[in-house]
């Protein structure tokens, strides 16, 4: 049964939202300040591929069934039967916990009782701001704010679902917690919301997949995340982003991390229209580590416009960052990133690599770096390659037996391993299927 269904935006829409969720009115007040500073914004990014958008015929919320459950049976059976066929409730007997997110709301969560045993939380957003307050209102909204850019505003003035995970003090675990996200509906706009926090000498690897059909008109994904990594901690946040060629995907995403703490950004970018992600680090900390490890595969009418940012403010901090990109049939495949040392981040470095490879001389790449040292004692090195596949490494391949389209997928599985080695098992063998598949296109350029 269809509970809500909401769309275009105005003011009345998102009172709507927000009454529905039966929201306190700090929530609401927000949502409404967020949207006032929404519609005094540009539509014209300040970074990024020029696009237009037209607002008014994007769906902003509908859910089916707005009951979180922690039974995979009490689920609605068409929507449970389409995740089986994903490989959603599969995956989960690999996880720590389990959230899964479909249209905008999250309709289930289930955590490992020995993670509530030591006092983990991982719930959506919006159970966390009613029932986890105490916590919540300490770091929502504190380090993504909602006049940075108009689709962080956006985010604000609608978000529905996201995770919302706390990980107590000198606490590991040992098994990854995992989002599903999942647009089913034609012209659908997902915002989620999600807030981790990971306290002093704790440790969570949180994963998250993402996909959608394909309909010849264009959603949109713009999701907000904040993490804030304690003393001594570390994240890992892995991401394999499969959004169909019609989906728009424009995500805010950023860290802050305390001393000897350590964030690490893994993200994987097979799908969308236009992808415009840019995980960020603010390395606050003494000694505090950020590092971000992508891919993007760009084909006809896509945009990979990807990157990583890292801004460090305390002393020793060091950042880390590897792109890798591939273009075929046109795709558009770019690395944007920043990297600032600011002045008293003295003995700091950074390291950025991108490599991309281009299959045709109808593709395109471009590295955009901002690059910005404030002391004399701090380095940054950058290096950035474009090239085409190796034809040496190709006749190698094929003179042992191997056939040309095989020799070109093990090739480009090759060239991206730095970035495959860093998922788990189950995870690896995922995305090298899924990339096998986009392999075979390629092999037909």
């Amino acid at each position: 049964m269809l509970v809500l269904e909401i769309k275009g935006l105005n003011k009345e829409n998102i009172i709507s939202i927000s009454n529905h969720k039966g929201e306190d009115s700090w929530v609401k007040d927000y949502r409404l300040e967020a949207y006032k500073q929404f519609e005094s914004m540009s539509d014209k990014l300040p970074f990024g591929p020029d696009f237009k958008l037209d607002f008014n015929k994007i769906t902003y919320y509908k859910s089916q069934d707005d009951t979180l459950r922690n039974d995979w049976n009490q689920v609605l059976k068409p929507v449970k039967e389409e995740l089986e066929n994903l490989g959603v409730l599969e995956s989960e007997q690999h996880m720590g916990g389990m959230g899964v997110q479909y249209e905008s709301e999250v309709i289930y969560h289930k955590m490992l009782d020995e993670l509530e045993s030591k006092h983990v939380i991982f719930t959506s957003i919006e159970d966390a701001l009613k029932n986890h307050k105490d916590i919540a209102l300490k770091y929502f909204g504190k380090i993504v704010s909602f006049k940075e850019n108009k689709y962080a505003a956006l985010n604000s003035s609608v978000f529905s679902g996201g995770s919302f995970i706390y990980i107590p003090p000198h606490t590991k675990l040992d098994r990854p917690l995992q989002s599903y996200f999942r647009i089913n509906t034609k012209d659908m706009g997902q915002f989620e919301r999600s807030l981790i926090i990971v306290d002093d000498d704790s440790e969570v690897h949180y994963i998250e997949g993402c996909t959608a059909p394909t309909y010849t008109t264009d959603s949109l994904h713009a999701a907000v995340v904040e993490i804030f990594i304690g003393k001594n901690a570390k994240c890992r946040y892995t991401t394999i982003q499969n959004w169909s060629d019609n989906v728009n995907n424009l995500v805010t995403k950023r860290a802050i991390v305390d001393e000897g703490g350590t964030m690490q950004w893994i993200d994987g970018n097979i799908g969308s229209k236009i992808n415009m992600k840019y995980p960020a680090c603010i390395l606050k900390g003494d000694n505090s580590v950020g590092e971000c490890i992508s891919i993007a595969v760009a084909s006809n009418n896509q945009i990979q416009d990807t990157g990583a940012k890292m801004i460090h403010l305390g002393k020793n901090t060091r950042s880390h960052i590897i792109a890798k990109s591939i273009g075929r049939s046109g795709g558009n495949a770019s690395y944007r990133g920043l990297v600032s040392i600011e002045e008293n981040a003295t003995n700091s470095k950074s390291s950025i690599k991108c490599d991309t490879i281009l299959l045709d001389k109808l593709s395109k790449s471009d590295t955009i770096p901002t690059n910005i040292c404030k002391n004399e004692s701090s380095i940054i090195e950058h290096e950035a390659t474009v090239s085409k596949l190796d034809e040496d490494k190709l006749f190698y391949l094929m003179s042992r037996g191997i056939d040309e389209e095989k020799a070109i997928e093990l090739s480009l599985i090759g060239f991206i391993e730095e970035f495959t080695e860093e998922l788990p098992l189950e995870y690896a063998v995922e995305l090298n299927n899924l990339l096998k598949n986009n392999f075979q296109k390629m092999c037909n350029i």
